[in-house]
């Protein structure tokens, strides 16, 4: 069986795409379970990622705002997948 997909093509400032990851890191020693928030420009793939303690609503606000301000802008959509209520 051979896997199929859709490619994707997107213009300049048209989208990003957000996703959350976790990832274990030592902090003063102690092994700590971070969350990771990416954020990637579509089209350039030009990726943002910044690490919490945790996901929450404000981490999510200030994970975009922070990727806006690295960009100096942002696109006319975001795509997130699988985004969880908490």
């Amino acid at each position: 069986m051979t896997a199929a997909f859709i490619p994707l093509t997107f213009l300049p400032g048209e989208a990003y795409q957000f996703d959350w990851a976790e990832e274990w890191v030592i902090l003063d020693g102690v092994t700590t379970k971070v969350q990771v928030a990416h954020l990637r420009l579509s089209h350039s793939r030009m990726p943002y990622v910044r690490v919490y303690l945790r996901q929450a609503q404000e981490m999510v606000f200030d994970a975009h705002a922070r990727a806006f301000a690295f960009w100096g802008g942002t696109c006319e959509r975001g795509i997130y997948d699988n985004m969880k209520r908490r």
